[in-house]
């Protein structure tokens, strides 16, 4: 891998970092909204979002292993 590969690696790792750290820093916000109208419907989106947190870098991990 040379150095040009290696450093957008680390941006969209970054990218993808920060878009999930500022999710989970307004979860609590977004998850009192959604229970306002429905707690269960709260608790879904919670769980979903880190598993997509997960699954976006298992996607990414396979995308990776299916280029070389």
């Amino acid at each position: 891998m040379d150095g040009s590969a290696s450093r957008r690696t680390l941006i969209i790792a970054a990218v993808i970092l920060i878009g999930f750290g500022a999710g989970f820093y307004f979860m609590p916000t977004i998850m009192k909204a959604i229970g306002y109208w429905s707690p269960a419907a709260a608790g879904v989106f919670a769980v979903l979002f880190v598993v997509a947190f997960f699954a976006i870098f298992w996607l990414r991990g396979r995308y990776q292993r299916g280029k070389r």
